[in-house]
């Protein structure tokens, strides 16, 4: 579709969305200096593949915070964006896997989400890209669905959701097709999409919220003739020929006795196995490089508006992502390093500049600090903290839950703190990794008398969260 057809359709879907809001809550006078937020999330990034954006780096963690240790909760996609759009642990909101019966879009509660609580508290709010998996099926309100809370609407539905060309998106209520053309390039069309709503939405009086969901650098469904997965687009191909995935101390580790079963099982990696690992590696830190421009544009589009210093922009993934470590040749749903820490990459007010922090955050924390910024009251209770708090000394005392259930994989709960993992399985062996000495995860020392102590306290900080709700939980 070319450039010029898209942004008109764009101004016209405005148009229609600015009618919309019959059964919308009655919005309410923003607060006063209520600062602008710009959420760009990827899909599946592991943070060695930062290397590939130089420019979001500089522009978010050169001018604000870099989270060094920022846990995805529930490492797997819907659960993870279930978190970020409730502000609460799976244990609460309820989506426990990708689709039903325990998870997918049907899982949630529509009505209770940040944008829903955030429009209400005068916010225009904006999403472009991918949403919870399911989105789009007829048994989930069909591929013209707007769930409520959103302005504006531009969905990747279901069925396309990871193709980068030759998809379709909902265009707030009305289905546009997207061909083959070079400018069709998907993460393309969304950082067009995202300008456009930047600068029209920067010339009214209210703030807004964006939420900007890339299917990059998510492995896809392979194109034929290509030697790549994911596509990246066509100017960036090649741009990391040659690379190999990083062979840091966990990759194919050779001892994984003292693991879990569904580790112990799995075989040393070799061949094929390990060709796919280094040209999946390849592909993602290509497909990220146009990612970089998005978000290297949506910057100087709120600099140009004017908009830059009154807003909250964030760089963050859904969850990481495991390349060989452990023995592991893809995925996540693991308590490992790997699959829980995603990037998260802070600038705007409250966020000191060219600040590192390794304190420990969760992806809960990202909707508590958008509605503390904005003054907003959610409906049911968040269970993270405003990120700003990691900031201060105490910050380096937290402990935030990891979890995984209903999962073949693996299913556990734990702790990640500043210095030690921790965690607990039905009928089958614990966990316990002091990430000071070993960071890589090599030696399990649940059975280490001289951890004894640590296990007991860590057990007894798990137990006060393995079921709390909103307070309790910080």
């Amino acid at each position: 579709m070319p450039i010029r057809l898209l942004l008109a359709l764009c101004a016209l879907a405005a148009l229609a969305a600015c009618s919309r809001g019959e059964g919308e809550p009655e919005r309410e006078k923003p607060a006063p200096g209520a600062p602008n937020i710009v959420v760009v999330m990827t899909d599946d990034q592991a943070l060695d593949t930062m290397r590939a954006m130089p420019r979001t780096r500089r522009l978010l963690g050169g001018s604000g915070v870099t989270f060094e240790a920022a846990v995805a909760s529930f490492p797997l996609c819907c659960p993870s964006r279930a978190t970020f759009l409730t502000g609460r642990y799976a244990h609460n909101h309820g989506v426990l896997d990708n689709s039903a019966p325990k998870g997918g879009i049907g899982r949630l509660d529509q009505e209770e989400t940040l944008p829903v609580w955030l429009r209400r508290a005068g916010y225009r709010t904006a999403f472009v890209g991918k949403y919870l998996n399911g989105y789009g099926k007829d048994e989930h309100g069909g591929p013209k669905y707007v769930p409520p809370g959103w302005d504006e609407w531009y969905g990747m539905t279901s069925k396309t959701k990871t193709a980068p060309f030759d998809y379709e998106l909902n265009v707030n209520g009305e289905l546009q097709r997207f061909g083959d053309a070079e400018d069709d390039y998907k993460t393309d069309v969304l950082a067009r999409l995202s300008r456009d709503f930047v600068r029209r939405a920067a010339q009214r009086k209210e703030p807004f919220f964006l939420w900007v969901a890339t299917s990059a650098p998510h492995v896809g469904d392979a194109l034929p003739g290509s030697d790549r997965n994911p596509l990246p687009a066509p100017r960036h191909h090649g741009a990391f020929e040659g690379a190999r995935a990083p062979r840091g101390p966990a990759f194919n580790e050779a001892d994984v006795r003292d693991k879990p079963a569904n580790v112990r099982s799995e075989r040393r990696l070799r061949g094929k196995r390990l060709r796919r690992i280094d040209d999946t590696y390849v592909s993602q830190l290509e497909a990220l490089l146009a990612v970089d421009d998005l978000v290297a544009e949506l910057v100087r589009e709120l600099r140009r508006a004017g908009a830059l210093r009154n807003t909250i922009v964030v760089f963050t993934s859904d969850n990481g992502y495991l390349r060989g470590q452990h023995r592991i040749d893809s995925g996540k749903s693991r308590p490992y390093e790997e699959a829980i820490l995603v990037p998260l990459l802070v600038r705007g007010p409250g966020f000191p500049k060219g600040v590192t922090t390794k304190n420990p955050v969760v992806n809960a924390d990202l909707a508590a600090t958008f509605l503390a910024a904005a003054r907003a009251r959610p409906d049911e209770p968040v269970d993270g903290v405003p990120l700003t708090r990691a900031l201060r000394p105490a910050g380096a005392k937290r402990a935030v839950l990891i979890e995984v259930f209903e999962r073949k994989a693996d299913q556990f709960q734990g702790l990640r703190t500043a210095r030690y993992t921790y965690v607990e399985r039905d009928g089958d062996r614990d966990e316990l990794y002091d990430l000071r000495e070993d960071p890589a995860q090599l030696r399990n020392v649940i059975d280490d008398p001289r951890y004894a102590r640590v296990r007991e306290e860590l057990a007894r900080r798990l137990a006060q969260l393995r079921d709390c709700r909103g307070k309790d939980c910080r």
